[in-house]
C-alpha cells in the first residue's frame, strides 16, 4: 500500500458528464496505471503524481510496521524516509504457474515432432518411413493432447472454453491459437490416417503441416505479448526462441524413438541435426542476455534471471546443463556412441527450465 492523499474513481463514471467524476476530472490532476503500454485503463486516480504508481520506483523493504514480506522481490537496506515508499504489502501467487510452463513444453514436442518428419522427408534420408508416417504423428497428436488438457484446465472457468470456439474474439491470442492447435491436430490426423494406410504422405500435406506446425510453436509468443503489463514478455526473441525449443524438442523426442526403436540411423542423425541447434539457442540465450533492455522492468526482470534469486538455475540449468553438456557430449558422441543417449534427454530438459524461468522472471516484477 502506497501512503499518499488519493481518490480513486471507476472509468465508467467519466462517461457521464454530470457526474460528480467528470466534474473533479475538469478541476484535479488525473494519473492512470502504465499509460505508455496502450491499455484501457478501468481505476483512475485524482490529485497522484504518476509515480507514485509505479512500483518498480518504489524501495522495497522485508519489514514492514507489522508484517514481513515473504516473497523473494530484492530488498533494499537503506532508504530515504523522506521519499514515498511501502509500509505494508501482501505478497500473492504469480497467475502463470507450472501448467503454463508445461503446456509450452509439451507444444514444443507435439510441433518439434512433425517438423523434423518434414524436414527428413525433405532431405530424403534413409530413416525408416513408418517412423516418419506413422509413429511422429502419432506422438505429435498425443502431446498436442496434453497440451490442450493443460491449456482448458489453467483457464479460472475450463467450463467455459467452448466459448473460444462459439463466441470467439479474435483480437486475443488465445482464441487464435485454439484455431491453429485444432488445424494442426487435423492434419496430424490426416498424416497419421495416410501412414496407416501405407500410402506416400503428399507433399501439399508435409508442407502445410510443417507451417501449422511452426505456428503451434510460435504462437505463443503473441500470446505473451499481449500481457502488457510483463515487459519481459515482450522480447521480439522469444519468437525465435520459440521456434528454436520446437526444432530442439523435434530433434530430441526423434533421436530417443530411434533409441527404443533400436534405430540407429534415426538416433544418430536426429542428434548430428540437434547439436547444430543447440548452438544456436545458446548464442540466442546469450544474446537475450546481452542485448540492452529499454524499460526498468525488463530490466528487473533480467536482473532477477541473470543476478537474483533464479541465477542458480538459469546458468546451472539452462545454460550449463541444458545447453553446453549436451553441446559437449554431441561432439563426443561422433567419436564414441556412449555420449549419445544423454544429449536428447538433456536438450528436452533445458527447453522446460527455460520455458519455466521464462514464465516466472516475467512475473518477478510488481505489477502495483
Amino acid at each position: 500500500m502506497i501512503v499518499c492523499p488519493t481518490q480513486a474513481i471507476i472509468a465508467g463514471d467519466l462517461d457521464n458528464p454530470s457526474s460528480k467524476a467528470s466534474r473533479m476530472v475538469a478541476t484535479e490532476k488525473v494519473s492512470v496505471r502504465k499509460p505508455q503500454k496502450g491499455t484501457e485503463p478501468k481505476l483512475y486516480y485524482l490529485g497522484i503524481e504518476g509515480d507514485l504508481l509505479q512500483p518498480t520506483r518504489l524501495s522495497h523493504q522485508n519489514t514492514y510496521m507489522f508484517a514481513e514480506q515473504r516473497d523473494q522481490r530484492p530488498s533494499s537496506s537503506g532508504f530515504d524516509p523522506a521519499v514515498t515508499r511501502e509500509v505494508y504489502d501482501v505478497a500473492h501467487p504469480a497467475p502463470w504457474g507450472w501448467k503454463i510452463a508445461a503446456y509450452l513444453w509439451t507444444k514444443s514436442i507435439a510441433a518439434g515432432v512433425l517438423l523434423m518428419a518434414a524436414i527428413y522427408m525433405g532431405l530424403s534420408t534413409t530413416v525408416n518411413g513408418q517412423l516418419l508416417n506413422v509413429l511422429s504423428p502419432l506422438i505429435a497428436l498425443a502431446a498436442l493432447a496434453v497440451t490442450s488438457a493443460l491449456l482448458i484446465f489453467d483457464l479460472k472457468r475450463p467450463d467455459r472454453f467452448f466459448y473460444l470456439l462459439t463466441k470467439p474474439n479474435f483480437r486475443s491470442w488465445l482464441v487464435i491459437g485454439g484455431y491453429i492447435l485444432i488445424g494442426y491436430g487435423g492434419l496430424s490426423s490426416t498424416w497419421l490416417l495416410l501412414g496407416v494406410l501405407g500410402q506416400t504422405i503428399p507433399g501439399a500435406l508435409v508442407f502445410t503441416t510443417a507451417l501449422l506446425a511452426s505456428a503451434t510453436a510460435c504462437y505463443s509468443a503473441f500470446l505473451f505479448a499481449q500481457a502488457k503489463g510483463r515487459d519481459l514478455w515482450q522480447s521480439p526473441m522469444f519468437f525465435w526462441h520459440l521456434l528454436m525449443h520446437a526444432l530442439i524438442a523435434g530433434s530430441a523426442t526423434l533421436a530417443l524413438v530411434g533409441f527404443v526403436t533400436n534405430h540407429l540411423i534415426l538416433m544418430n542423425d536426429s542428434v548430428q541435426i540437434l547439436v547444430p541447434f543447440l548452438v544456436i539457442s545458446l548464442l540466442m540465450v546469450l544474446a537475450e542476455v546481452a542485448l540492452p533492455h529499454v524499460s526498468i522492468d525488463s530490466q528487473l526482470a533480467m536482473r532477477a534471471l541473470i543476478r537474483g534469486h533464479l541465477r542458480m538455475r538459469f546458468w546451472g540449468l539452462v545454460v550449463g546443463a541444458g545447453l553446453v553438456l549436451p553441446i559437449v557430449l554431441g561432439i563426443f558422441s561422433a567419436w564414441d556412441s556412449i555420449w549419445t543417449i544423454p544429449v536428447p534427454v538433456l536438450a528436452l530438459a533445458g527447453v522446460w527450465w527455460f520455458q519455466d524461468l521464462w514464465v516466472k522472471a516475467g512475473q518477478s516484477v510488481p505489477l502495483s
